[in-house]
């Protein structure tokens, strides 16, 4: 599919924005998401549709912002507003590069409260932990967010053509996309123009981290174990480092507010045994995993291990970047030598379900004792002789949850 097509692709949630753009002022909108999914794309299709004056402008820069330059564009929304002008937006990009920023918005966004002048505001950030600890300190009830996750396997195929293979190795990041040809420059796109810029200056940057080596170590070891429960006294040992679970249980919790790794609980009764388990690691975009591997695309199909691994992440990844949105929460499950991959709660609606990429076994017995167990409302077989991979991929997973 051409580039040209691609780019005049609008992911759904472009809808939501405009529509809230076009209601009367009430909330900041806030659009979070990982590097690379879209969020400024996004914002531009919206901004050229709304119909009044708009002001763009980007804190993403090699220095520092800092509270008067952010003053500085609010003023010049406020100067595109004329007599009787019925409103303007101003969007602001990566604003928690900005020192401060919550404390300056909710000053200026208050003063136009007070004047009521109609000016509506988007906030724009790569990093959606660090941007909700400045909205919860400062603006309070001011906002409401819009998450945009990862592109899914129906996002890619209908903007870049991918088949299903083609989405499990390259993963969705539609910047990276048109470079699926040349798979060795596309390894070095990743690991240098998003991985690197990622932890650089996502996370590195914005954060207090006292050993960067380690964290970097653990998002690589977490991309290698996409899909295995992982003790993070086990974690230590493999990372060959002096440091404490609390602090890879922390530098985790980073990773996961960049959109890259996460590390889901086991499913329990109490929500003490859930904080308390061994985490099983969880890309958020297969392509991380491919990347840091260094297989090529066939070798990648040919080792039935590795493209196990694949499917799982692919399945974990869909179902994890749900549960990042909020549509959801999202576990794993295990007692002795019993095991259900994935265990995904939406209300009192609970779905177990189990990832096989080859025919599966006659019976299941990880889910067969979830079910005795725990009663969820259907258990559900991914691959092999259950509902195929495609299929489960191109569907919401609050449909499947629903069933």
């Amino acid at each position: 599919m051409s580039n040209r097509i691609a780019r005049s692709y609008r992911r759904p949630q472009a809808d939501i924005l405009a529509a809230r753009l076009e209601e009367p002022r009430r909330f900041l909108q806030v659009v979070a998401g990982p590097r690379q999914v879209g969020k400024t794309t996004l914002v531009h299709q919206v901004l050229a549709d709304v119909g009044v004056p708009t002001v763009v402008a980007s804190a993403d820069e090699p220095a520092l912002k800092d509270a008067s330059w952010l003053a500085a564009q609010w003023d010049r929304a406020r100067s595109t507003l004329g007599e009787g002008a019925s409103g303007a937006v101003l969007a602001l990009d990566e604003i928690q590069k900005i020192s401060q920023w919550s404390e300056s918005v909710k000053r200026l966004w208050d003063e136009d409260t007070k004047e009521g002048r109609p000016i509506q505001v988007v906030l724009l950030g790569s990093a959606p932990l660090l941007m909700m600890q400045g909205l919860t300190e400062s603006l309070a009830g001011r906002f409401e967010v819009l998450h945009l996750p990862h592109w899914s396997f129906s996002e890619m195929r209908e903007a870049f053509g991918f088949s299903l293979e083609r989405f499990l190795f390259f993963g969705g990041y539609p910047g990276a996309a048109p470079l699926a040809d040349e798979p060795d420059r596309w390894r070095r796109y990743l690991l240098d123009s998003l991985i690197e810029t990622t932890i650089s200056r996502d996370v590195l940057l914005m954060t207090r981290v006292d050993k960067p080596a380690l964290l970097r170590r653990l998002f690589e070891l977490a991309c290698r174990t996409s899909g295995q429960v992982l003790s993070f006294t086990k974690m230590l040992g493999q990372l060959q480092d002096a440091g404490n679970t609390t602090t890879l249980a922390h530098y985790l919790d980073l990773l996961a507010g960049a959109g890259m790794v996460t590390g889901l609980q086991k499913f329990a009764g109490q929500a003490v045994r859930r904080r308390g388990s061994s985490p099983k690691l969880q890309v958020l975009n297969t392509a991380l995993l491919t990347a840091q591997s260094g297989s090529s695309p066939a070798e990648a199909a040919a080792d039935r291990s590795f493209h196990g691994r694949l499917v799982d992440s692919a399945v974990g990844a869909h179902l994890a970047n749900a549960a990042a949105a909020g549509e959801c929460e999202l576990f794993y499950w295990r007692e002795r030598n019993r095991e259900v991959d994935f265990v995904v709660r939406r209300g009192d609606s609970v779905l177990a379900l189990e990832v096989k990429s080859a025919r599966a076994p006659m019976s299941l017995p990880g889910l067969a004792a979830f079910a005795e167990a725990f009663s969820p409302r259907r258990t559900l077989l991914v691959g092999g002789d259950g509902v195929p991979l495609d299929e489960f991929l191109e569907r919401p997973v609050t449909e499947w949850v629903r069933g």
